[in-house]
């Protein structure tokens, strides 16, 4: 089945699924004599259970690490050799490898890509040195206050759900894998009616989708139907987390759950969207014009709110002087309560649109970019359409959906204070 969807920019996106229920998009993008694929799996964080928590990080450590035919130095000279890039990457949602290579070389790239997704062999002596390296992370990520701090509210938020944890896992849990545990994960999620393959740049769709074809074709799903997630509930139980620790400045963190991305959340979506760049999105936003600027109380200040598959986060955070921290702390929950009782005037509306959709159509520009985000589009389900969707929501949001979306999940706040004990009194 092959559809074909127009985008604005006058591109293209051809999307095919193959017999074997791959999904392929093919951006057509001839401007350079590059091209990038995304090759996603509906896999990430999301699927490990918590006792399990860094796995998909490890098995995308060690993926590139050796197939049936190929050694791990092997795999680094045929990339290296043509001055091609290929790496991997777990995220909450989805499992990625990605690669760039000029267009004649894309064949051989793309039939090592397959190699690697279809007969890893997962190395024990590559397990083993990849886990000492995640635990030297996860150690130096501990030794990171903000990273700490937004470890907590994480846990704050989520409890016993997967988005709880780092995607690094604990030392606990990492220490405990195995290589049968890297297999396992491997022989569940890695077949071909889970893959999305997004491609960029200077190929015609015809010749993309026949090369996938030709690499991925006789790639067979198992009969067993893929797994159902049965995530638990999140349910809002606001939450003051206080973590002493001797440091120069204390980190203040304010979060709410908020929607994930789905066609019914289109519009509360899309109005938080344009209040984290309203809020939190460069050197003209609010908090840092109010708090940096005008009453200096801020080193670092910030928001965001991810695009996630289950309940997301809308998180404002800032790093102040230790005797500052109940004022920042007020200071945030000022601008926040703010968006809430009164709304915000045409002229920042707007501003905050024009920023936003800016900042939208610069991440476009670039083959790798329009490949991660359309693949990334169609792995969380939304579809291509999404570009256009997205676009159109944004424009419609007004100065009262706006108001009304703050009111709906900016109500039970979730808060990480660390610092100095004398500051967090």
């Amino acid at each position: 089945m092959t559809s074909t969807i127009a985008l604005p920019q006058n591109r293209t996106i051809h999307r095919t699924v193959l017999s074997n229920g791959i999904t392929v998009l093919v951006i057509e993008n001839p401007s350079a004599d590059i091209i990038a694929a995304r090759l996603f799996l509906r896999a990430g964080s999301r699927w490990e259970p918590q006792e399990k928590a860094g796995l998909a990080h490890l098995v995308a450590a060690v993926l590139t690490k050796g197939t049936e035919n190929l050694s791990s130095l092997d795999i680094a000279e045929r990339v290296e050799s043509i001055g091609a890039s290929l790496g991997t990457d777990a995220a909450s949602d989805y499992f990625l490898l990605s690669m760039k290579t000029v267009s004649t070389d894309f064949a051989e790239i793309l039939g090592l890509a397959s190699e690697l997704l279809r007969s890893p062999t997962f190395p024990e002596s590559e397990v083993e040195l990849e886990q000492r390296l995640t635990l030297q992370a996860i150690r130096s990520q501990q030794e990171q206050p903000f990273t700490v701090a937004i470890d907590k509210l994480r846990h704050a938020m989520y409890g016993d759900h997967p988005y709880a944890m780092s995607g690094l896992g604990t030392e606990e849990s990492v220490s405990q894998l195995t290589r049968q545990d890297l297999q396992a994960y491997y022989q569940t999620h890695f077949r071909p009616d889970n893959l999305i393959i997004s491609i960029a740049g200077r190929i015609a769709p015809g010749d993309a989708i026949a090369l996938v074809q030709e690499v991925f074709g006789d790639w067979q799903a198992p009969d067993a139907p893929l797994p159902t997630l049965n995530l638990p509930e999140i349910t809002p139980k606001p939450n003051r987390v206080l973590t002493p620790q001797d440091t120069q400045q204390s980190i203040v963190i304010l979060g709410y759950l908020a929607p994930s991305i789905t066609q019914g959340t289109m519009t509360d979506y899309a109005a938080l969207k344009l209040l984290n760049t309203y809020l939190g999105n460069g050197l003209s936003s609010r908090l840092f014009v109010e708090l940096r600027e005008k009453r200096g109380l801020a080193y670092e200040v910030s928001a965001f709110y991810p695009t996630r598959l289950s309940t997301s986060q809308f998180v404002t955070y800032m790093g102040t002087a230790p005797e500052n921290t109940t004022i920042a702390l007020d200071g945030l929950q000022t601008e926040v309560d703010r968006l809430c009782a009164a709304p915000l005037s045409s002229e920042e509306i707007q501003t905050a649109k024009n920023k936003l959709l800016g900042q939208y159509a610069l991440g476009k520009q670039t083959n790798s970019q329009l490949a991660q985000i359309f693949g990334w589009y169609e792995t969380l389900g939304l579809g291509v359409e999404f570009d256009t969707t997205f676009q159109d929501a944004i424009a419609a949001i007004d100065a009262e959906l706006a108001q009304e979306a703050a009111s709906r999940y900016f109500n039970a706040s979730y808060i990480s204070l660390l610092g100095p004990e004398d500051a967090l009194k």
